[in-house]
């Protein structure tokens, strides 16, 4: 670790399979597969998934979302948020061990290829404690070199997420989107090479919320005290003790020794119970090291169904039900009515009252012809309306002039509340907006 007064303390681990090993495997694989995949994957003519951020748009599976539908961002965050509470209630650091990016490109690319590089962790020990060396520089060299490589398609990866993965890929993008992947990469490469546990140790913050959001009955890696202790003597083996091999120890990327007890540095791999699984069935016994919950190890009863999971979930429904209630409410297309600039009313000469409004509509439909939109206004009896025509392809924006007249009488209020409707072949959309007029114009103009 790295203290204050100490240098930086590398971690070698030793590799270990099993079953929980493979699980991880094939969830890294998943995951690697959505990550590299989605951005150049194209729905109804749009990215399966683009964060523009200049144009303030989301394209995720064919909808197109904007600036006004901020408020599906915030459910999305909220529904993650209490997502991770709540299955950190029932199964602890599941995210670090399984699906952390952190932990799957250092088990699925670093580590690999540290080993084919350097060789196993004994070896790896004992050459860099041995100092410099031509040996050592290559190994390094080449291995810092794959690492660099690494860290520039992780950065490029996820700026695809937001500059297009066809446009950054090719050379298309700004020098500033280049700029960002550039120092995104830098980070990478210090996270990877060098930083590493600590990361999870001192910077992630998730680590100081699972002690608020675990309790006795949340499932998370436990030593079995009861059946592995006392430790050691010749007849551990027998009666399935723990026998000191400190297996568990020397395959923890984070350095820490489960049989001390819940730790805030364990991530969840599982790669202890692995370890302890494997030299306790040579031993006819079975691992000391299991996926179990505190009270259960005590012998006290569990519980999955909760006060604070029954919170948790209803809350996960409860934001669930929203976004889908607000998605089927939701129109393909935004419409925003202001009165023009300087502009309240005209009398024009035929004895018309005029308002001039400017009217902006924004397709949000991934459509692959013009989508035509009709303009209409509720609430002024023979109202005439005046706008051009609207016909607008997937994410065009227009603004055009609305004018609205009506025959001066002496029964016009000063302020007249209207409605005006623009609607397109799916949806419509109703905008509320005001009529201004002289009063009791009829009567002035006699």
């Amino acid at each position: 670790m790295l203290g204050f007064t100490q240098q930086r303390k590398f971690i070698y681990e030793q590799h270990v399979t099993g079953p929980w090993q493979r699980l991880r495997k094939a969830t890294f694989t998943v995951l690697h597969l959505i990550l590299f995949v989605t951005p150049w994957v194209v729905i109804r003519g749009n990215p399966a998934l683009l964060i523009d951020l200049p144009r303030r748009r989301l394209y995720a599976l064919g909808a197109i979302f904007t600036a006004a539908d901020t408020i599906f961002l915030l459910l999305l965050l909220l529904f993650l948020a209490f997502s991770l509470f709540f299955f950190t209630s029932l199964f602890g650091r599941l995210w670090c061990g399984f699906a952390c990016p952190q932990t799957v490109f250092l088990d699925s690319w670093i580590r690999p290829l540290e080993e084919w590089i350097e060789g196993d962790w004994v070896r790896r020990r004992k050459r860099d404690e041995a100092g410099w060396s031509l040996d050592r520089t290559w190994r390094k060299a080449l291995k810092w070199g794959l690492f660099i490589g690494i860290a520039v398609v992780v950065a490029m990866t996820f700026g695809s997420y937001f500059a297009g993965a066809r446009e950054l890929w090719s050379g298309q993008g700004s020098h500033l989107e280049y700029s960002i992947v550039a120092i995104f990469s830098a980070v990478w490469f210090l996270d990877l090479a060098w930083f590493r546990e600590q990361f999870c140790n001192y910077l992630c913050p998730y680590a100081r919320l699972q002690s608020a959001l675990t309790d006795a009955e949340t499932v998370l890696v436990q030593y079995e005290t009861g059946r592995g202790e006392p430790r050691g003597g010749e007849a551990a083996k027998a009666e399935g003790r723990c026998i000191e091999c400190n297996k568990c120890v020397f395959v923890c990327p984070q350095g820490i020794d489960i049989r001390q007890g819940f730790q805030l540095e364990c991530i969840a791999c599982a790669r202890c119970i692995d370890a302890c699984d494997i030299v306790m069935e040579k031993l006819g016994h079975r691992t000391l090291i299991t996926w179990s919950a505190m009270a259960e190890v005590t012998g006290a009863r569990t519980r999955r169904v909760r006060p604070r999971t029954l919170i948790y979930g209803g809350l996960l429904g409860g934001i669930a039900a929203a976004a889908l209630v607000l998605m089927a409410a939701r129109a393909p297309f935004d419409a925003t009515v202001q009165r023009a600039p300087g502009s309240l009313f005209t009398m024009d000469a035929d004895g018309f009252v005029r308002n001039t409004y400017l009217l902006r509509v924004t397709n949000k439909e991934a459509a692959a012809a013009p989508v035509p939109f009709h303009v209409t206004v509720e609430g002024l009896d023979d109202a005439e309306v005046i706008v051009q025509d609207i016909a607008l392809g997937s994410t065009e924006s227009r603004t055009v002039p609305l004018i609205i007249r009506v025959k001066a009488r002496p029964d016009l209020p000063r302020t007249i509340p209207i409605e005006v409707r623009v609607t397109s072949p799916q949806r419509s959309v109703e905008i509320n907006a005001t009529f201004k007029t002289e009063g009791h114009i009829g009567t002035a103009l006699r």
